[in-house]
């Protein structure tokens, strides 16, 4: 009885969800090795093991083959939210999840910015938003159960200085390219952040 061999067997057609999470996951992988600018939709349907008809039937261009990997990358490395009961607390651990959890995605995307700005004259803020989406931030979540415990009145509280420690340990990573310290993040809760919620911004 005659044996398939690998060149001879059929390979089984990847399909829907499937196919579209290893085409992202080969974008990424292509970004995270090659770089925005010698990232094409060639080298990405190779890496995949597809052809470039593939990516151009879900994406049109390289610059949304790019975002759609990025968001994919976040979607498939969720940031746990945490709920101690406790703002600080959930605020410190909040923090630590993020710069453990985010520190290749936020370096890649800080390296990328230059040629998404390039191709498409985005601002930094474009490409946050973009990447964000439209969905909720896992803080608005720790900032609302503190809201409702009593501990802050987000009704006083500028938007700016709740969103002041997560723009901290962003520059931090950015600026360094490495996780940022227990200690700093400590530091910017305890020296930068509490006091400006319970101080100035506290409920009367």
């Amino acid at each position: 009885m005659p044996t398939k061999t690998t060149s001879d067997a059929v390979k089984r057609r990847r399909r829907g969800t499937e196919l579209e999470h290893a085409l992202l996951t080969a974008a990424w992988d292509e970004l995270a090795e090659a770089g925005f600018a010698r990232l094409t939709m060639e080298s990405v349907a190779d890496r995949a093991r597809t052809g470039v008809a593939v990516l151009y039937r879900r994406w049109p261009n390289k610059d949304e083959l790019v975002f759609a990997a990025i968001r994919h990358y976040g979607d498939t490395h969720p940031i746990v939210i945490p709920d101690t009961g406790s703002l600080r607390e959930d605020m410190i651990e909040l923090l630590a999840n993020i710069n453990a959890g985010r520190i290749e995605l936020a370096t890649l995307v800080g390296a990328t910015f230059a040629g998404l700005h390039d191709s498409a004259g985005l601002t930094p803020e474009d490409v946050r938003n973009i990447v964000r989406g439209d969905g909720p931030r896992r803080s608005d979540v720790v900032f609302r159960r503190a809201h409702d415990r009593g501990e802050i009145d987000l009704t006083r509280i500028p938007q700016d200085v709740l969103e002041l420690p997560f723009q901290l340990v962003r520059h931090d990573v950015l600026m360094t390219l490495r996780p940022v310290t227990a200690e700093r993040i400590r530091s910017i809760v305890d020296d930068v952040f509490w006091p400006l919620v319970t101080g100035p911004y506290a409920r009367p």
